[in-house]
């Protein structure tokens, strides 16, 4: 099984939700994350018609992407850190769309613009952490890695460094990306003025999802109650809060720092 590179791993800002905050893009998801390239340069191929009618999946068009896709403060976001992002949302864009049946074609262009500003924006919120004085402990560390583990059925955090060492990592890298993952995330936990919501808030954030989940046909089973979701909703909850925040975050970041993307 691929493991998704830990790069993965960082925030992706106002793409994803921060319920996933340890995943925070792409480790939950092994799908997604598995269409991205090792390398962060080599495509993949598209499925092959079976001659029944049905088209292949378009390619990922990397080739006007600059070997320096943008540089934040003087850090330089590469094309490699690029390409194997853009690879895992292209996939997971392709795979929503094929679900949803719309047909409609994928816009590359605001995709890529899309992937460059949350790399931007990651790279801005990692180097807050940093400037704030957070540096990850090996101990810290080890919880990331073993967050990935258990979301990608590995027994350890060393499985998951031998299963990326596997796909042209080093330890060294793996280990770094997951330090930076937890100071990214401490930092937006620490400055985000988050709020606890009261079960009254909880109670219309249920009732809401029941009734969505009854007008798209509902599921199979039965549902679970209130009591039995409350802690799920906080969290949601919570996580919604920390996003926002963080979106609001990278705003104030950009405006003060020197970025320049070259898309």
């Amino acid at each position: 099984m691929k493991v998704p590179s830990t790069k993965a791993l960082r925030t992706t800002v106002a793409a994803v939700s921060f319920a996933a905050i340890v995943a925070l893009t792409g480790c939950s998801d092994d799908q997604g994350a598995s269409g991205a390239s090792d390398a962060g340069g080599e495509q993949q191929q598209p499925a092959a018609s079976d001659g029944g009618g049905e088209q292949a999946m378009p390619e990922p068009d990397t080739s006007d992407v600059p070997d320096v896709v943008a540089e934040v403060n003087g850090q330089e976001i590469s094309k490699d850190e690029f390409v194997t992002n853009y690879e895992s949302q292209f996939q997971q864009a392709m795979q929503q769309q094929q679900q949803q049946g719309s047909g409609q074609e994928l816009d590359q262009t605001e995709l890529k613009k899309q992937v460059a500003d949350q790399l931007v924006g990651n790279e801005l919120l990692l180097q807050a952490a940093h400037d704030s004085g957070i540096e990850p402990t090996t101990k810290q560390v080890d919880s990331i890695l073993e967050d990935v583990a258990k979301q990608n059925d590995l027994q350890s955090a060393d499985e998951v460094v031998a299963a990326l060492e596997q796909q042209g990592m080093s330890e060294e890298d793996v280990r770094q990306d997951a330090a930076d993952q937890y100071a990214l995330t401490a930092y937006v936990e620490q400055e985000a003025d988050v709020e606890e919501p009261s079960d009254e808030e909880l109670k219309k954030q249920y009732d809401q999802a029941v009734e969505q989940q009854s007008q798209a046909g509902g599921q199979q089973g039965e549902t679970p109650s209130f009591e039995d979701s409350k802690e799920q909703l906080a969290q949601e909850a919570v996580s919604k809060q920390q996003n926002e925040a963080a979106m609001q975050m990278v705003t104030e970041l950009r405006e003060q720092g020197d970025v320049t993307v070259n898309l």
